[in-house]
């Protein structure tokens, strides 16, 4: 018996060893402390380690579960099993990166073991078994990132993100926690595929993933949805302040020029922000809230944010009759030109006028350029609109004296047009008008596409003789080296900067000094658009500004008006506006509520502004009475009352408003609907979904203080 037991025993280590050695397993061990007392061969090869440096070491701190296994997202199941000394099945688990020499790839094992115990039931160790799966491993994660990643960029894709959003706005439902996405799309992307090609456009689509992923970081997930429409959630924000400061980085960031091989493009962006619970509480409404308010950027002029509103519902449906209006305007002459002046400072002669495209629709009104001037880009209509203007503008022109010159804008979708130089020069033929009183206002998006072109075009229009401006100066980020590529006669200061150019705390008049004395140095003239108030053209005047276009001189002008003012033949105007800007004041009519204690009046509001309002329809109130405005949807405003005249009140909020990215203004948080719904407060609008109710709505309330008076008007 014991020759056979010897011949088993043999038998039994000889198959063990060819086990070990053909691979399809390794064995492993270790003490009741869970350090290794035992461990194939062939294992400690796979770890590229002696088996001597690696007995002794505990299990534990050379292997970990990994945090992205999609079947497992926590590290306790490995070391809760061995704490425990529970059985081990089929766990993938990966080598502690730390633990990875130079030469090392990364590993996973899938490991299994059972505890091992004595006769007397005190725990041995482990006995157990593993193999290396990290080809089959990294290929599910694979399968997995192309499931739910975008292949171009390496965002989530929409499925991933769709599944993100719907899990996180169900759990946060239970708690009354907010979550805000983003939606973006890219303003011109499809100019740039036209041009440069669809190899360039994939190239900018990663650029603009990678600068994404530096705004956002940590703080939401990125996804591409397709094309170039790109979302952002954000859990746990409810701050519009923040959000919208959010919202302009993007956009700064991603308008900035991208390097593509040897020339450069330039696009936009448009976004539309929704917060939940306040815009929707299921995945669907918040989305469409975030696309209406898209929607709204983009119909408003681009590179603008958005956040949703109830007022957003209609604007679809609106602009598909605003698309099919505008090209009645076209056919039958219903969009014109008005003239804004621009004046010498040193005499307030009129020096020149720029051309901007008014329409005035018969059932709307004015409908603004920027909001018309887009769909002409999207119906391929701005060619025909633009040529309208640019023949219009010289036949005007040449009723006026010869030294005062027209200015006309030129879109890059007219400009990238290779027969634009010969409009010009029909333009000019077909009117009379002297080529140096023509002045082509340009954007650096001219530049985005062929540089070849773009240099030929240049170089036509200075031998036909015209001037050359650049608009919107010190908004974009590479203006320098336009100015030393481009026959530039002229830079205008954005009005951004004169906005704020009184404010101690903004470099905005350092700015405006600096370029108009970059100009001088270049031999450019400089114009600074947008003063509108006495402290402002102080400012500016200081800062060495010759010529300004602005209100502080005069709005644009019908054709009509200006042959009226020149009378002899030269026109002056005298500056004429308020002492200080007011940026933030605005005329409103809107019904409000105003609450006080346990009572809520119905007031118009008639000015807003970020620090405080004024309304009326209370009588009776006291100054430094404390008071509550309901602005709707939540949105509800701790102020004092400074002012008391009658029937109208004057208010200081306690926390300023901030913009709605719209130049409208809006609370930075509001109250949830649940919260109101529970209060007790009357809503106009609620997103879907089940709220619950006032418990008792039969509390007595006390007498109401104040007198509240019917207010009219319109």
């Amino acid at each position: 018996m014991s020759v056979i037991k010897s011949d088993d025993y043999a038998r039994r280590i000889e198959i063990l060893d060819d086990f070990e050695q053909a691979g399809i397993s390794w064995l492993w061990a270790t003490d009741a402390e869970g350090r290794l007392v035992y461990l194939s061969e062939k294992a400690a090869e796979n770890l590229n380690k002696p088996i001597g440096d690696l007995l002794a070491t505990s299990l534990t701190s050379l292997f970990e579960n990994d945090p992205d296994n999609p079947d497992e997202k926590s590290d306790r199941p490995f070391k809760y099993h061995l704490s425990k000394r529970s059985k081990i099945n089929d766990l993938v688990v990966r080598r502690v990166p730390q633990t990875l020499g130079k030469d090392d790839r990364p590993t996973w094992w899938l490991i299994s073991g059972h505890p091992k115990f004595d006769d007397s039931g005190n725990f041995r160790g482990y006995r157990g078994n593993a193999k290396d799966v990290s080809v089959e491993y990294q290929q599910k994660l694979e399968d997995l990132r192309l499931a739910e990643f975008d292949s171009l960029t390496g965002l989530a894709n929409r499925h991933r993100m769709d599944s993100r959003l719907t899990g996180m706005l169900g759990a946060f439902q239970a708690t009354n926690r907010s979550c805000a996405i983003m939606m973006l799309d890219l303003d011109r992307f499809k100019q740039v595929n036209d041009t440069m090609g669809h190899a360039a456009g994939d190239e900018l689509l990663q650029q603009v993933a990678k600068r994404m992923r530096e705004i956002i970081g940590d703080s939401g997930e990125i996804g591409r949805l397709g094309g170039d429409e790109f979302q952002v959630i954000l859990p746990d924000m409810d701050d519009r302040g923040k959000l919208g400061e959010l919202a302009e980085k993007i956009v700064q960031l991603v308008s900035k020029p991208y390097p593509i091989d040897d020339k450069s493009a330039t696009i936009g962006t448009s976004i539309g922000i929704a917060i939940s619970p306040y815009d929707g509480v299921e995945k669907d409404e918040l989305v469409r809230s975030s696309d209406l308010a898209l929607y709204a950027a983009k119909n408003s002029g681009r590179g603008q944010y958005r956040f949703y509103s109830a007022n957003l519902k209609n604007e679809e449906d609106e602009r598909r009759v605003l698309v099919e209006d505008l090209r009645d305007a076209l056919a039958n002459d219903q969009v014109e030109l008005h003239y804004q002046p621009v004046v010498r400072t040193d005499d307030h002669m009129v020096v020149g006028f720029e051309a901007l495209m008014r329409w005035v629709h018969p059932e709307r009104g004015g409908v603004s350029p920027s909001v018309f001037i887009p769909i002409a880009e999207e119906l391929n209509l701005i060619n025909q609109l633009g040529e309208w203007a640019l023949r219009r503008a010289c036949r005007d022109a040449m009723q006026w004296p010869k030294s005062v010159r027209i200015a006309v804008n030129v879109s890059a979708v007219q400009f990238a047009n290779s027969g634009f130089p010969e409009i010009v020069m029909n333009a000019l033929a077909s009117s009379g008008l002297d080529p140096s009183r023509l002045e082509l206002e340009l954007t650096e998006s001219v530049f985005m596409g062929d540089s070849e072109a773009v240099d030929n075009t240049f170089k036509i229009l200075k031998e036909l003789g015209v001037r050359l401006a650049l608009d919107d100066f010190g908004t974009g980020y590479s203006s320098l080296s336009y100015l030393r590529s481009a026959p530039f006669d002229k830079i205008k200061v954005d009005k951004s900067f004169v906005d704020s150019c009184t404010q101690k705390d903004k470099n905005s008049a350092k700015i405006i000094a600096a370029i108009v004395s970059l100009s001088d140095a270049l031999g450019m003239e400089t114009t600074v658009e947008g003063v509108e108030a006495f402290d402002q053209y102080k400012v500016v005047c200081s800062k060495g500004a010759r010529y300004i276009q602005g209100w502080i001189y005069s709005k644009a002008l019908r054709l009509e008006e200006i042959e009226e003012k020149m009378g002899s033949g030269e026109f002056r105007i005298e500056p004429d506006g308020p002492e200080l800007y007011r940026p933030d004041r605005r005329t409103v009519f809107r019904r409000i509520g105003a609450i006080h204690e346990d009572h809520r009046y119905e007031v118009v509001m008639r000015d807003l502004s970020k620090s405080g309002a004024r309304f009326e329809g209370m009588v009776g109130v006291p100054v430094g009475t404390n008071l509550v405005l309901d602005l709707g949807a939540g949105q509800l405003v701790i102020c004092t009352v400074s002012r008391s005249n009658g029937s109208v009140l004057a208010v200081e909020f306690e926390t300023p408003l901030v913009s709605d990215g719209a130049g409208g203004l809006c609370t930075r948080h509001r109250v949830s609907p649940y919260d109101l719904c529970v209060a007790g407060m009357p809503l106009t609008a609620l997103p879907p979904g089940n709220y619950p109710m006032k418990q008792d709505a039969s509390s007595p309330v006390s007498k109401p203080k104040f007198l509240q008076v019917v207010v009219g008007g319109s």
